[in-house]
């Protein structure tokens, strides 16, 4: 029986190949948006799959509120390790303190490079469940140890093994391999980490890391757990959420908040505002695999509509089928069979759609998905995937076109009935309520990106380059590489600082300056530059002076930038002084002798934080910033600058960066987001005109006789447009109504996420109906300037 209804749904799809290749093709464009949208939300909800004890692993973050106002991250006390270790061990089944990712020069031999890592405990390996290739487990067990990734042991070392070898690290120490570990791979937390140190090499390699020790307002370092298994994360954390406030009564004012966050919420739910978890990634996740279901549902209504407007032409063969001792459940089942019969063909179509797409979807989507051929739950879910579309694109006109009566049907006083189009009325104005909310917010995202972007950044970043220099090799070099530089012709100008240009590094409270509110808690951005960081950067001192090497006192002055000025509330801070409250060691007081424009350095979505720039007399350089020479070309410039840095430092990987390349990356995220909107948005599209053409078509049609007999009475080509259009028109123009104030509503609520954020225009509205519109038109006028054309004997000829 099956296999006749099987029969009977391949002969109408081949006697109706207009009505078939739009059905097919319109869901299988819907089929494979949502496979690609399916991929891409596996890929994002199995991130850190990798690591075994996933549930179990945490890190330790904290809130502190300064001014009424909390900030959550993950930094951390050095103190708060022994504090937990003490006082509870039993909730803890391994307890690894690490350094931030640092980036280290490795050589071996003749070959140098530079990698990001980082210094962690003994225990790390076990931790994270680390695959041992070769060597030891317990690799970090020797303070001269080094673990390596598989890449990274294959680009040192190639075919050698590389147990037993030794490597110098940042020219300073030597490090023996001890273990190699397996690739993490992309999608998860530590894919970028390729080798681990020890935390006691660490320890031993900077003053400030010892002294850090019994420093709780030193929040410098991470701390990642495995909790026991007799616990829960919530358990754990209402223990240790007030250990920092009880031990150190001089942190307590900032009500230091712990709390571990769980290794499945890092990567999807990290963002925090005013202490409170409030979700990240995760609402990309959602947004995208809500678009994939409309866009799957515009498919499906262009199945119902098409189906249900062929009613009269399946009507005689119900009477008969009706006749003859059909039952309308086979005749349900005979309609459902051609359902699933359209529905495997595109899914087959829309997989070769997804293979063929697949590459250019992850270069956009900087991921890795690959097709999961070899993964039976793919393919039990691609089954019921298939058969759950064909019923919710054949259960609706299954239904319908089964129930017309046999008698009425054959006596030929059948009628589709006052109200028999308004299902399809009602699924065409969902359509377009879809693909109009679409078109807005695919707008205003690209909208608050250009608006970001279009933000004064406050500093020149054309022409800049940035070079890292946090080996011991650069240390004390600043002024010969500078004189260098300057001498080769491709600098203007150069300088150094502690942190790169576009982001802030360092933190930091306990100041004093003259009007300071009485229990004012302070967070200032610190930044240690040299002399020359305003002129290589082309930023403009608004009140005051920059630094200059001919005053000696300027090794104990400093500028502040726009919002530190309102911050503090100075109204006039040339000539103020910043006092240090510490007890013990203060630093001497520094003498406020510029204000500088805000420079945007984090989030170019965030307000400019408040910040100080320090006359750098320790050598705490950690960049060289160089301004290039605008008269020669980038690519002259560097090969120029290669050359000098290779002659001061060969055995140092030469490694820079254009300060508007990283720059641009602050909107990397959200041009993805962006860009992936506006694919999806404009395959909506098609599918819902695809869909429109087909029932313009079928209406064309079903009213030929009545265009001719119009045409023989004069009736002019613009008049049967005008007929054929009107109806759909007002279609549309119902779905904009709907659209318009839920896609307010909605991105409204998305932007109130950007504190700088675009001001919802009505222009942006007005422009997604006029398209709406204008879309409409041009898809029915198609077919309806094609029927208003047509010869009226030919429809007429058999009356």
């Amino acid at each position: 029986m099956f296999k006749n209804y099987l029969k009977i749904a391949w002969r109408n799809l081949l006697k109706n190949k207009g009505y078939s290749v739009i059905n097919i093709g319109g869901l299988a464009l819907g089929m494979a948006v949502t496979l690609i949208i399916g991929l891409w939300v596996y890929d994002e909800l199995s991130y850190d799959d990798y690591f075994s004890k996933k549930d179990r692993i945490a890190q330790v973050f904290q809130s502190q509120t300064f001014n009424g106002e909390t900030s959550t991250g993950p930094a951390i006390p050095r103190p708060l390790e022994m504090a937990l270790r003490d006082g509870y061990a039993d909730n803890f089944k391994h307890l690894v303190m690490s350094s931030w990712s640092n980036p280290v020069y490795l050589n071996y031999k003749e070959k140098s490079l530079s990698k990001i890592g980082n210094f962690m405990q003994k225990e790390a390996p076990e931790l994270l469940g680390l695959k041992i290739l070769k060597g030891e487990k317990n690799g970090l067990r020797k303070v001269n140890s080094i673990m390596l990734s598989e890449s990274l042991a294959h680009a040192l070392f190639g075919d050698e093994d590389p147990i037993g070898k030794v490597i110098r690290a940042n020219s300073q120490y030597d490090m023996e391999v001890s273990a190699v570990y397996e690739d993490i791979p992309q999608n998860n937390s530590f894919s970028e980490m390729e080798y681990i140190m020890p935390w006691e090499k660490y320890l031993s390699l900077f003053e400030w890391i010892k002294n850090a020790e019994d420093q709780w307002g030193n929040n410098s370092f991470q701390m990642f757990v495995q909790i026991a298994d007799n616990t829960s994360m919530a358990q754990v954390t209402s223990k240790i959420n007030g250990v920092k406030k009880n031990v150190s009564k001089a942190e307590a004012e900032y009500n230091p908040q712990l709390f571990l966050l769980p290794m499945k919420d890092w990567y999807l739910s990290s963002s925090f505002e005013n202490g409170k978890q409030v979700g990240g990634r995760i609402k990309y996740v959602w947004m995208f695999s809500v678009i994939g279901a409309f866009v799957l549902l515009l498919a499906c209504i262009n199945f119902m509509n098409l189906s249900t407007a062929r009613s009269e032409k399946r009507a005689k063969e119900v009477g008969i089928r009706k006749s003859i001792g059909s039952q309308r459940s086979q005749l349900v089942y005979q309609f459902l069979s051609e359902s699933f019969l359209v529905v495997l063909f595109a899914f087959a179509i829309a997989v070769l759609i997804v293979l063929l797409s697949l590459d250019g979807f992850n270069d956009l989507s900087r991921k890795e998905v690959v097709f999961p051929w070899g993964n039976p739950l793919f393919w039990l879910f691609s089954l019921f995937f298939v058969l759950v579309t064909s019923l919710l694109a054949g259960s609706y006109p299954a239904l319908y076109l089964s129930s017309f009566k046999a008698v009425d049907v054959l006596k030929g006083t059948f009628m589709a009935g006052r109200y028999a189009g308004l299902p399809r009325k009602i699924l065409v104005v969902l359509q377009f309520t879809v693909s109009v909310a679409f078109i807005i917010g695919t707008v205003i995202v690209m909208q608050q990106i250009n608006h970001a972007k279009n933000r004064p950044v406050g500093y020149d970043k054309e022409g800049l380059v940035q070079i890292p220099v946090m080996s011991q090799d650069f240390t004390g070099k600043y002024d010969l590489m500078r004189n260098e530089f300057l001498a080769s012709g491709a600098v203007v100008e150069m300088s150094g600082s502690s942190s790169p240009t576009t982001e802030v590094w360092s933190n930091r409270a306990g100041f004093n300056w003259e009007g300071k509110p009485e229990g004012f808690q302070e967070d200032l951005a610190w930044t240690q530059v040299t002399p020359e960081y305003a002129k290589s950067l082309n930023l403009e001192i608004l009140k005051g002076r920059d630094f200059s090497r001919e005053f000696a006192s300027d090794s104990n002055a400093v500028l502040i930038n726009e919002t530190a000025m309102k911050y503090m509330g100075l109204t006039d801070p040339i000539g103020k002084f910043i006092t240090d409250d510490a007890i013990e060691d203060p630093f001497p007081p520094l003498k406020i002798i510029g204000v500088v424009q805000d420079m945007i350095t984090q989030s170019p979505y965030e307000p400019v934080k408040q910040g100080i720039y320090a006359y750098d007399k320790h050598g705490n350089t950690s960049f060289y910033n160089l301004r290039l020479n605008p008269e020669k070309s980038a690519g002259e410039n560097i090969s120029i600058i290669e050359s000098v840095f290779k002659t001061h430092f060969p055995a140092i990987p030469f490694q820079y960066d254009f300060v508007d390349s990283e720059y641009a990356e602050k909107f990397a995220a959200e041009e993805r987001i962006g860009a992936l909107s506006a694919i999806f948005t404009a395959l909506a599209i098609l599918i819902s005109c695809l869909g429109l053409l087909g029932l313009t078509s079928f209406v064309a049609e079903q009213r030929r006789k009545e265009i001719g007999v119009r045409k023989v009475l004069g009736a002019s080509v613009f008049n049967v447009w005008n007929m054929l259009s009107k109806d759909f028109l007002k279609l549309v123009a119902i779905s904009c109504f709907i659209a318009v104030p839920i896609s307010y509503y909605v991105m409204n609520g998305w932007l109130q996420d950007y504190p700088y954020r675009v001001i919802l225009e009505w222009w942006i509205f007005l422009l997604a109906v006029v398209g709406a519109l204008a879309i409409t038109i041009l898809t029915v006028s198609f077919q309806a300037i094609k029927a208003a054309n047509s010869n009226p004997v030919k429809s007429l000829r058999m009356e």
